[in-house]
């Protein structure tokens, strides 16, 4: 056996290992099923020792209560349902996808993709390919799909290689997951976990979605540049020139799309229009005592406001294409995006319940205390503190491929105990975000890669898994990389990350 041939053998092999270990643990439900049964016998267990400390907060001595005594079984029996419909995350996640999942039911985003890629003038057609791919995540996962075989065709037609077209989008798409100029559901998922696990040091402190708003805006173009060379000066090379034949992707376009799209631009533009004068009238209602919106009912209320201006545009689409016809259309695409939805509502069931316990037993608080403290005694603090964190949580990913999963199970850890250490909740919250989003496309695990792979072996009949996972490499190391690169910079000069949110409390 030759070297390459090797070396294909051992990545194999590795990535083989990953995928079995991955698929021996539980399905999410189940793991956080067995995490809340496992805090109950752990709070059993430090109560008997009597373990305690000293609240950073109030100076008084909090114990650890145990789960498993007749006060704890009282707790766990009649708090299960408020545990379940208090839960941050749940509302807020499905009041956004009421809006967006109509905007995608109707075919508006769909639309909104397709023309950017196979209009952008062919200079830049990689550019557009990775910057529709980062902003994708709006359609959420529909845009690993969607996105990889149209920059395939777009390049094809342009004389490029088309698999570096279909790597390009699914590895911006993937890696840039986390990114947008919006913002989208996954902002409103993980800041209400956040906050659930800020409550364990501060009752009072919120996270919320527009928290990681600023960076992410920087990340946006930061990674269109970075995506497209990493394209450019290292997949096409690699590939060559294609010369097999063309993939053929028929596109159906409804006569009145164009026109629909049009009157949506208008219809968001005059939404925001309104927005601004009533955010400007004196006095408003929307801005704060001073006329400020740092803090604000309008960020306050964010949520709402973007889930109207979805609405807005989503109807505005569906009516001059014919898909809405009568108010009781709008509801059923609204009831199709939350059916998509039910998984992730039994999973919240779960992770509730395990939050919740981590919380009321006080291990939360003992965890964040003395982790911090050893931290501090070890001297591990600061930016490589934050960098390794990263690092774990990349490594994670490899094993549990659920964002909300893994920051459910990161984050009533993590957070109290970075907070001990002066950081925000949301820039723990950040560094979380760039390690899960840029390794979203090195794990085996992740669903959408056999989808890809049928993609590619169109183009290349040969392409396995490992050919796929060579070319997925630079796009997540390299994304990593700079995203740490802009997360130091973000530290160093304390930059806000969101509106009125440095990295430090």
């Amino acid at each position: 056996m030759n070297t390459e041939a090797k070396k294909k053998g051992v990545f194999g092999k590795v990535l083989n290992g990953i995928e079995v270990m991955g698929n021996r643990l539980p399905d999410p439900f189940m793991l956080f099923a067995v995490l809340a049964v496992a805090v109950i016998v752990l709070s059993y267990i430090m109560s008997l020792f009597g373990a305690s400390v000293v609240h950073p907060g109030s100076g008084e001595e909090v114990s650890i209560k145990n789960l498993a005594s007749g006060e704890g079984i009282q707790y766990i029996l009649t708090s299960m349902l408020s545990n379940f419909t208090g839960f941050a995350p749940l509302g807020l996640v499905l009041s956004m996808m009421l809006g967006v999942g109509l905007a995608e039911k109707v075919g508006l985003l769909d639309y909104a993709i397709r023309k950017t890629i196979l209009k952008a003038p062919p200079s830049l057609v990689t550019y557009a390919v990775v910057f529709v791919g980062i902003m994708g995540n709006l359609a959420s996962d529909a845009a690993m799909i969607l996105i990889p075989p149209l920059a395939a065709m777009v390049f094809y037609k342009v004389g490029r290689n088309p698999i570096a077209g279909l790597v390009a989008g699914f590895g911006s798409a993937g890696a840039g997951f986390t990114a947008n100029l919006l913002i989208v559901g996954t902002d409103a998922l993980l800041a209400g976990i956040s906050t659930e696990a800020a409550k364990i040091m501060d009752e009072a402190l919120v996270v919320t979605p527009v928290d990681n708003w600023y960076f992410n805006i920087v990340s946006v173009f930061v990674l269109t540049v970075v995506g497209a060379l990493v394209t450019e000066k290292i997949i096409e090379p690699r590939l060559g020139k294609y010369t097999g034949e063309a993939v053929v992707v028929e596109l159906e376009e409804h006569p009145k799309a164009g026109k629909a799209f049009r009157n949506a631009v208008i219809a968001g533009l005059l939404y925001i229009a309104i927005l601004v004068v009533a955010i400007m009238v004196p006095n408003s209602a929307l801005t704060n005592e001073t006329g400020g919106l740092i803090p604000s009912p309008f960020l306050s209320g964010i949520i709402p406001i973007i889930l109207f201006w979805f609405l807005t545009i989503g109807v505005t689409y569906g009516m001059t294409l014919g898909n809405i016809k009568t108010t009781k259309d709008v509801s059923k695409y609204m009831a199709e995006s939350i059916k998509e939805l039910s998984g992730y509502i039994v999973l919240i069931f779960a992770i509730s319940q395990f939050i919740a316990y981590f919380n009321w037993s006080n291990i939360g608080i003992w965890i964040a205390v003395n982790g911090a403290e050893l931290l501090t005694d070890i001297n591990f603090t600061g930016i490589w503190l934050i960098i390794g964190y990263i690092i774990l949580t990349a490594i994670l990913e490899f094993f549990i491929t659920s964002g909300s999963a893994k920051w459910a199970l990161e984050a009533p850890i993590f957070v109290p105990m970075f907070m001990q250490l002066g950081y925000h909740p949301a820039f723990t919250q950040l560094g979380y975000r760039v390690a899960d989003s840029s390794f979203n496309i090195m794990t085996p695990l992740n669903p959408y890669l056999v989808v890809i792979l049928s993609f590619m072996q169109k183009y290349d009949k040969k392409a396995g898994i490992g050919t796929l996972m060579s070319l997925m490499i630079p796009y997540s190391l390299i994304f990593l990389t700079v995203w740490i690169i802009l997360i130091a910079i973000f530290y160093m000069f304390n930059l806000p990350i969101g509106p009125g949110v440095t990295p430090f409390l």
